[in-house]
């Protein structure tokens, strides 16, 4: 478990570059039903990433 929102945040940036490289391999076979659940799960983690307030209030970073 990330101990800390910046670790937290490269795991999720981790994430989001896994499916960037299964997303390449998608498209190139046009494999639709893939593509949508890549789609959904990036749409996932940005909701994590990028939410209002963040999940500390550590405001010294």
């Amino acid at each position: 478990m990330p101990t800390n929102e910046k670790e937290y945040n490269g795991y999720l940036f981790d994430q989001l570059s896994i499916l960037e490289d299964i997303e390449e391999v998608a498209e190139k076979e046009n494999a639709q039903e893939t593509l949508k659940l890549i789609k959904k799960k990036r749409r996932q983690i940005e909701r994590k990433l990028y939410q209002t307030p963040p999940l500390a209030g550590d405001t010294n970073e």
